[in-house]
């Protein structure tokens, strides 16, 4: 694989909060830019937060220094509010964290300077990064700026939305037929109803189920968690066709170890899948090797720009699952 410049766009809640990068309306993304990053401005387009978290076990018990462990990691990845940090004196932490994944803003010029004479793709998430964090995940929808922002950066790039929702039910979000989505944390990937005809590389009339031999069992393991989970108030359970989500973003603090309890007992009895963990979501996946990660590289590859040194892979995210994009992108240039 040749080396390419990439940019990963991540952010952390306890050092810098959230970021956003602004462009003005006129002259937004020319066709032939020398430096095509410049232009974003007078619409929003979030750099959401990440918090540095570790996977959830999915074995064994959890023992009252975990779970209290657990329960204070899922408090601070998923505050209530955004709180401004500018006042507050910076930590040793902060500073390190920081200097090893320095504000977008603050490193623009460079990624200006790595654009220059190359091909940009950009890939978004979806939930926090086109559209806020809600209580009830089928209201998250994006505001009405915020898919024209979408609709102006994909007149100009490739876009991909990859999400780990139903890939179906993320399009309904975002109506716009001219991008990419990869659904499922990549393991649903279709391409555009209305392609671009200027992105005349590769194949954009891309489709791609990676886990069609686990339908059976999630619909099973669905059917399992609603019922074991229904004596929780406010636990949500999500089919997103390849993988599952519980949502507890609505169940009480004190109730939050006993759910994830009830998710991984029922997992005991499927080795074949695997529990990670968002922000205040459980997510269920089978165990094979693929994630956003994965999805990134194939839709270059169906692009035509796998082993091109002329591509600029942009990844704007917010989540745990966004990491294996965000590590994926590092591989082409670890240096960026």
């Amino acid at each position: 694989m040749t080396t390419q410049n990439v940019v990963a766009f991540e952010d952390c809640t306890s050092c810098i909060g959230k970021v956003r990068v602004a462009a003005s309306k006129s002259d937004l993304f020319l066709p032939a830019i020398t430096e095509p990053l410049a232009a974003l401005g007078g619409r929003h387009i979030a750099l959401c937060q990440k918090q540095l978290l570790k996977s959830l076990e999915t074995g064994g018990g959890g023992g009252g220094a975990r779970a209290s462990a657990w329960v204070d990691s899922t408090r601070s990845s998923s505050p209530t509010q955004i709180k401004s940090t500018a006042s507050l004196p910076e930590t040793e932490e902060q500073s390190s964290w920081i200097l090893r994944y320095p504000s977008a803003l603050e490193t623009f010029e460079q990624i200006i300077s790595a654009s220059k004479g190359k091909q940009i793709v950009m890939f978004l998430d979806y939930d926090g990064t086109l559209s806020p964090i809600v209580d009830d995940p089928d209201q998250a929808f994006m505001s009405k700026d915020m898919r024209e922002a979408v609709r102006d950066v994909a007149a100009y790039f490739p876009t991909a939305i990859v999400s780990g929702r139903c890939r179906d039910k993320v399009y309904n979000f975002v109506k716009l037929a001219e991008l990419y989505y990869a659904g499922s944390h990549g393991m649903d990937i279709k391409g555009p109803s209305k392609p671009r005809r200027k992105w005349n590389k590769g194949n954009q009339a891309v489709i791609f189920q990676a886990a069609t031999e686990f339908l059976p069992m999630i619909d099973e393991v669905y059917t399992t968690l609603l019922n074991k989970t229904s004596s929780i108030p406010g636990a949500k359970v999500e089919n997103n066709k390849f993988c599952l989500s519980v949502h507890f973003r609505c169940v009480e603090e004190k109730r939050w170890a006993a759910l994830t309890e009830q998710v991984k007992m029922v997992l005991s009895a499927y080795p074949k899948l695997k529990l990670t963990r968002g922000r205040k979501v459980l997510e269920i996946r089978p165990t094979i090797m693929w994630d956003k990660g994965k999805a990134l590289e194939f839709l270059l590859e169906s692009l035509g720009y796998a082993n091109s040194s002329n591509v600029l892979p942009i990844y704007i995210g917010d989540d745990q699952t966004d990491e294996d994009a965000f590590k994926r992108a590092r591989v082409w240039d670890p240096c960026f």
